[in-house]
C-alpha cells in the first residue's frame, strides 16, 4: 500500500484486478485497466474466503495497520481466485517451495481482491531520514543539477565489488542513487538496521558526497530474480534514474536462476521501460592486478581473485571472522563483525 501511496509502483492506483493478474502472469504486461504497460510482478491483496464473499463491487472497504489503525480504503473492482501454483511458476520460474517466496505465496490465501487504493496517513518510516518519495528524490536530483542518475538496488552491506560497479557508473552520469531496500527480507538476511549503518559508513568515507544519494527502498523482496530486476527497474525510474545497474543474479537466491537471465530481461525491456540498463559482470580484487576488476578487463585465473558469496561472508561474521579489505572496506568490515556478534 505504502508503495502504491507514494508512486514507486507507478502507474498503480491500486491492486491488480483479475484481467491484470492474468495479463501480468502471461504476458508481464498489465491489461485492461492500464493499457498494455509493461509490469512484471502481480501486486495482489490476498483475502480470507470467507471475508472475500461478503464484498461488492464498489463496495469500501478499509484497510488496517496490525494494530488496527486505519491507513486507508480499498474500493473494490474485483474478487477473484488466484492459482498459487501457477503464480508462482510465472513469477520464479518454479513451485519448489524450498524457493523462500515460493513457500510464502502457496501459503497465501487463494483469493485476492482488486481495487483502487485511496490512503489517509501511512505507518511511521524506518529510517526516517533517508525514507524519500519518488516525488522528493527527483527534486533532489534537480536541485544537485542531475540530469542522468544510475539507481543501485541492494539487501546486502556494499561491499568492494558494488562499490567498482558504482563507481564505474559515476563515471558516465551525473549521480548515484544508492538505494538500499529495507523491506522484508529472508530470515538469514542481516537486518536492515546493520546494513544502513555499513552504507551511512562507505558513504562517509569513500563516496563524493555530491554525486551520491542515499535512500531507502521500502518494498519486500521477493527473489524473483529476472522478473523482480525489470520490477526495479520500473520503481528507479519512478523515482527519477535514467539509468540502472544490473549486476550478475540480481535479485537471484541459490541456484534458482541462471547468472545473466535478469541482465538479459531488463535489457530486452529497456525501451519500454524507458531506461538505460548497466550490466556488469561479477567484480572481484585480482592479487595480481592489485585492484577490482571483472573477467572482461582482468586475464588472470581464479586463484588470483579474491570473490566472496553473501553467505560465505555471513558464515564468516557469524563465527567472529572478520572479512578481508580485498572484500570490503576495513571500516564496514569492524562495523559487520561488532553488529553480527550482538545479534
Amino acid at each position: 500500500m505504502e508503495m502504491i501511496a507514494i508512486g514507486a509502483m507507478s502507474p498503480l492506483t491500486g491492486f491488480l484486478g483479475r484481467a491484470d493478474y492474468h495479463a501480468v502472469l502471461d504476458g508481464m504486461h498489465l491489461g485492461c485497466a492500464y493499457g498494455e504497460v509493461i509490469w512484471p510482478l502481480p501486486i495482489v491483496l490476498p483475502a480470507d474466503p470467507a471475508q472475500a464473499k461478503s464484498l461488492r463491487d464498489g463496495q469500501e472497504v478499509a484497510l488496517q495497520a496490525p494494530d488496527g489503525a486505519r491507513l486507508g480504503l480499498l474500493t473494490v473492482e474485483d474478487v477473484y481466485a488466484r492459482d498459487l501454483r501457477r503464480e508462482s511458476q510465472a513469477i520464479y520460474g518454479t513451485t519448489d517451495p524450498a524457493h523462500p517466496r515460493v513457500a510464502a505465496t502457496l501459503a497465501e490465501p487463494p483469493v485476492a481482491v482488486g481495487g483502487t487504493v485511496q490512503v489517509f496517513r501511512l505507518p511511521p518510516p524506518a529510517f526516517a531520514t533517508y525514507h524519500l518519495t519518488p516525488r522528493e528524490t527527483r527534486a533532489r536530483f534537480e536541485a544537485l543539477g542531475w540530469e542522468t542518475v544510475a539507481g543501485f538496488q541492494t539487501r546486502n552491506p556494499v561491499h568492494r565489488a558494488h562499490e567498482y560497479i558504482q563507481k564505474c557508473a559515476l563515471e558516465i552520469v551525473d549521480g548515484l542513487l544508492l538505494h538500499p531496500l529495507v523491506g522484508q527480507t529472508k530470515s538469514d538476511d542481516l537486518p536492515a538496521a546493520i546494513r544502513i549503518r555499513s552504507y551511512e559508513v562507505l558513504f562517509e568515507h569513500y563516496y563524493p558526497h555530491d554525486r551520491v544519494l542515499l535512500a531507502v527502498f521500502p518494498a519486500a523482496m521477493r527473489y524473483a530474480g529476472p522478473r523482480e530486476a525489470v520490477f526495479h527497474a520500473i520503481c528507479r525510474k519512478n523515482y527519477g534514474c535514467t539509468h540502472f545497474i544490473v549486476g550478475r543474479d540480481h535479485a537471484g537466491v541459490g541456484a534458482f536462476y541462471g547468472p545473466c537471465d535478469a541482465q538479459r530481461l531488463v535489457c530486452k525491456h529497456a525501451r519500454e521501460i524507458g531506461i538505460t540498463p548497466l550490466a556488469f559482470d561479477n567484480a572481484f580484487y585480482c592479487t595480481r592486478c592489485g585492484s577490482m576488476a571483472t573477467a572482461k578487463t582482468c586475464p588472470h585465473p581464479e586463484t588470483d581473485r579474491v570473490s566472496l558469496s553473501g553467505t560465505t561472508v555471513r558464515v564468516m561474521l557469524r563465527g567472529g571472522e572478520t572479512p578481508p579489505p580485498e572484500f570490503t572496506r576495513p571500516e564496514v568490515a569492524r562495523l559487520l563483525a561488532d553488529a553480527v556478534g550482538e545479534v
